[in-house]
């Protein structure tokens, strides 16, 4: 790498390993009760001052209240006949990450768009730090996206990368002359 390196993992890595199972149990718990659907006492696994970390479109909640009505609440009013099914799963000590996806029935107004009906697939990447038997921070992507692409929604209004992919663009390169 040219220049100095910039501090790396700085969040994990002082991590007590010897928490790994700890981690693991309230990772698995949370995920069961967010497939059975509970919100109003969903707080057994996350503490009160609790931060989810979304995306653009997902926001930011501060506090389990802020979880469980501006996310929780709209989630589940939007996609009916939900499961959660992480694909993978890794536990480091205090951490743990996640990825997978959430198949849903589109019954509910979703960014706009009113109830289609239609069976969704919603693509997502987790990562949570457990502190004294509660998850404390939780950094969340969810694919969007390609929930609505699959709603009939072009966000990238044809200019996604996606074109490059099946041919139908050239991918533009990057000038060499500097390198």
């Amino acid at each position: 790498m040219k220049g100095s390196r910039p501090e790396q993992a700085v969040l994990s890595k002082d991590t007590d390993m010897s928490k790994t199972d700890a981690t693991r149990a309230v990772i698995e718990g949370m995920i069961d009760g967010l497939n059975d659907h509970r919100i109003d006492d969903i707080g057994t696994f996350f503490a009160q001052s609790f931060r989810w970390m979304g995306n653009q479109g997902c926001g930011t909640k501060n506090g389990l209240r802020e979880f469980q009505d501006n996310w929780q609440r709209p989630f589940q009013a939007a996609f009916s006949d939900k499961v959660c099914v992480d694909e993978a799963r890794l536990y480091m000590g205090e951490w743990a990450a996640a990825f997978g996806r959430q198949e849903a029935t589109h019954s509910g107004q979703f960014m706009g768009l009113a109830p289609t009906g239609k069976r969704v697939e919603i693509r997502y990447m987790d990562f949570w730090k457990v502190e004294d038997g509660k998850i404390t921070d939780n950094w969340v992507m969810v694919d969007f996206p390609h929930v609505l692409a699959q709603l009939g929604v072009d966000v990238f209004d044809g200019e996604g990368w996606e074109a490059f992919d099946r041919g139908e663009r050239i991918p533009p390169r990057p000038d060499q002359g500097g390198e």
